[in-house]
């Protein structure tokens, strides 16, 4: 298969170093605006099957003639750019995954188009990082093991393993992206009944061996679609985890103003974004370096299994690969919307359409491919001493 990158930043050069070493990836075109980084980049890998493209992905045109070389396109661009790069593949016929994008109804826009894509005979899978994503994938692989499910609880956050004071955070991603989770509303259910609640609250302790007791909180966009393909367990919800204290400093810029878009402000003369300066002045602050990052995941999905209580959990601690200078985020991220572009590109994937990772994605082989990848996740069954039915 040949597959395209759109991105050449963090997760997009790291999906293209999994697809280079893929022996079922012939060709690999990572594609960007700028083509120096990349191509430096490209450099360091040592193979013949990848090639640096130049594109404005805001440049329809452009954008499709680059998607038309692949099989399968990767969307590794912010998400504002999701449902176009959908459109494009859609039109020119290549299957497509993207990372994500719950904020401001970004990835419903691209469930508008599951008639078109099934039309075309092309399969379309958003949300593939982390959260949403794998959690997606093993919130759904957990579920098929039960007759009913009750509950869903999701745990992620990606954390430095040794943090410094105020805000013990390091970047990992688009601080943009931090920002909006933090203030846009969390969907949940409780209780049988979907709702919404404000971001940054409904903080818990958390335990991780050799992390100790952490924080977890709401953030928005966590569930994506779990709601809609599970709409009626009692419980779905999904927390960000972070070190303690993170919740609180972040709930007082908040309140602030200090991560609101449209916030303004008249300094030295000149009219500013006040969000845009925060983003920057932390940017200093928050640079992760050579420091190391993990990520915490925990999935937690209860119901029935032949008249027994049954919960089925799912671990994953993954931790910066120094010797190759990739962040732990990076490793969970851009292997997970590797190997299931992969999957649709040989063809174990087969429906046309726009589809939810829990929907398709096979979570045994998800497991198996990530376990090849050094991302090691562990599946945990606790049955309960009570009988459901007499």
């Amino acid at each position: 298969m040949k597959v395209v990158v759109l991105g050449a930043g963090l997760m997009g050069k790291e999906v293209a170093r999994d697809l280079v070493m893929s022996e079922q990836v012939e060709h690999v075109f990572l594609a960007d605006v700028s083509i120096e980084q990349a191509q430096e980049f490209v450099n360091t890998l040592g193979s013949n099957k990848i090639e640096v493209v130049q594109m404005d992905a805001a440049n329809d045109t452009d954008l499709r003639e680059v998607i038309a070389r692949g099989d399968v396109v990767v969307n590794a661009l912010f998400y504002a750019f999701n449902e176009k790069v959908a459109r494009a593949a859609i039109e020119v016929g290549v299957h497509a995954v993207d990372l994500g994008g719950h904020i401001g109804g970004v990835t419903e826009a691209v469930f508008q188009l599951h008639e078109a894509a099934q039309a075309n005979g092309v399969t379309i899978v958003p949300d593939l990082g982390v959260a949403p994503g794998m959690i997606n994938i093993l919130a759904g692989y957990g579920a098929t093991k039960l007759d009913t499910v009750e509950s869903i609880k999701l745990y992620v956050g990606g954390i430095p393993t040794e943090p410094t004071p105020p805000l013990h955070y390091t970047q990992v991603f688009s601080l943009d992206g931090v920002f909006d989770h933090y203030t846009e509303p969390s969907k949940m259910i409780q209780k049988g009944v979907l709702s919404e609640v404000e971001s940054l609250t409904g903080i818990e302790p958390i335990y991780f061996d050799e992390f100790g007791v952490l924080e977890a909180f709401y953030t928005s966009g966590g569930i994506s679609t779990l709601y809609k393909t599970f709409p009626n367990v009692k419980t779905l919800e999904y927390k960000t985890i972070r070190y303690k204290g993170h919740a609180e400093k972040f709930q007082l810029l908040a309140e602030l103003g200090f991560l609101d878009k449209t916030n303004t402000v008249e300094a030295g003369g000149h009219e500013v974004n006040v969000r845009e300066v925060t983003r920057e002045a932390l940017k200093k602050k928050l640079d992760l370096g050579k420091k190391v990052d993990a990520v915490l995941l925990r999935s937690i999905i209860a119901g029935e299994k032949s008249e027994e209580q049954i919960t089925y959990e799912y671990e994953m601690v993954v931790r910066k690969d120094v010797e190759k200078e990739v962040t732990a985020m990076a490793r969970a991220t851009a292997n997970t919307i590797s190997v299931v572009a992969q999957m649709i590109g040989n063809g174990l994937i087969t429906e046309r359409g726009v589809f939810a990772p829990e929907a398709v994605v096979p979570g045994n082989e998800f497991i198996q491919q990530m376990a090849k990848r050094g991302v090691d996740i562990k599946e945990t069954l606790h049955r309960s001493s009570i009988i459901v039915k007499w």
